[in-house]
């Protein structure tokens, strides 16, 4: 499918927000953190930015945005409608947990499980966006929730990492980080691997024609005699977009070394006090290059149903 660059930055903008999000409540619980100090509001400003960013980006693929209210009016059958309820709810709920952490820390505690929970939620909502899709079978699996979540939560540590070392705080969850980093790794290797070996759909699917014959005889394959246009559409221009293999396997290469061994080794210099907080801000903006990365590959290898029939034998 043809990518669309200002969804690609909503979701890696928004994710890492909201990943940053649960490091903070997840740290503040913990004790490791409170609202006298000032890398409680740095992340809680830095996280409002990303996520805020993130939302006003996701209208501008819009034909018409004045209708982009229409999202919210069918919760109960639509992920997308799900995913921007909770993003808005996330606003109110924020400022009181703010409010409540400066003024009465117990009462801070059940609205930071609160806001843990609906940050946590969003990020599904916007996975499931995608992964709901019968038509684009790649997107129709389990690895599409699962790193979302990984990613979120992944970039959005190194970003809270990067904060506590400008602030001298301790990076004692870069461990913790970097594991959930090789998570996401693993499971976008076996997604990887999944759609390089299985055909998801044929062309004889499509039409309903069996390719074995009841008496065990080979039925000739459904070809396309005709398009049915003489130029492009908007189908093949929207949902035609091929990557060049060459380029899918260079693509894929820097997304795995910029989400992984490249912020290892800037976490082991900055842990080392080489360049101070420098390295490990460069690791999270490394990082957040890889999903950039990941995220275009997502959309770009996304091969939508209707392509059966423009001549295409299998998605």
């Amino acid at each position: 499918m043809k990518p669309a660059l200002s969804v690609i930055f909503f979701t890696v903008s928004s994710g890492a927000g909201l990943g940053l999000a649960v490091w903070l409540l997840v740290m503040q619980l913990a004790g490791g953190v409170d609202a006298s100090q000032r890398l409680f509001w740095l992340a809680f400003l830095v996280a409002a930015v990303l996520v805020t960013a993130g939302l006003i980006s996701s209208t501008l693929h819009l034909a018409n945005r004045r209708n982009a209210w229409r999202a919210f009016a069918r919760f109960r059958s639509s992920w997308l409608s799900r995913e921007g309820v909770l993003a808005v709810a996330l606003y109110p709920m924020a400022a009181l947990h703010a409010w409540l952490s400066v003024q009465q820390a117990d009462a801070a505690r059940v609205t930071g499980l609160l806001l843990i929970v609906l940050t946590l939620s969003t990020v599904v909502c916007t996975a499931m966006i995608y992964a709901c899709l019968k038509t684009v079978p790649r997107w129709r699996t389990w690895h599409t929730p699962v790193t979302y979540l990984l990613y979120a939560l992944a970039g959005g540590g190194l970003i809270w990492i990067a904060l506590s070392a400008f602030e001298g705080a301790s990076l004692a969850q870069a461990g913790l980080v970097l594991w959930l980093a090789a998570a996401a790794a693993l499971v976008k290797l076996l997604y990887f691997a999944k759609f390089s070996q299985r055909v998801h759909a044929t062309l004889n699917q499509a039409l309903a024609v069996p390719e074995t014959a009841p008496a065990g005889r080979m039925q000739g394959k459904v070809r396309l005699l005709d398009a049915g246009h003489s130029r492009g559409t908007f189908l093949t221009d929207e949902f035609g977009f091929v990557l060049a293999r060459s380029r899918a396997r260079m693509l894929r290469l820097a997304m795995f070394v910029l989400t992984l061994p490249v912020p290892l080794v800037l976490l082991l210099l900055g842990a080392a006090g080489r360049g101070g907080a420098v390295p490990i801000a460069a690791a999270a903006l490394c990082f957040l290059g890889g999903v950039l990365l990941e995220r275009w590959l997502f959309f770009a290898q996304a091969e939508h149903v209707v392509r059966l029939y423009h001549g295409q034998q299998r998605v």
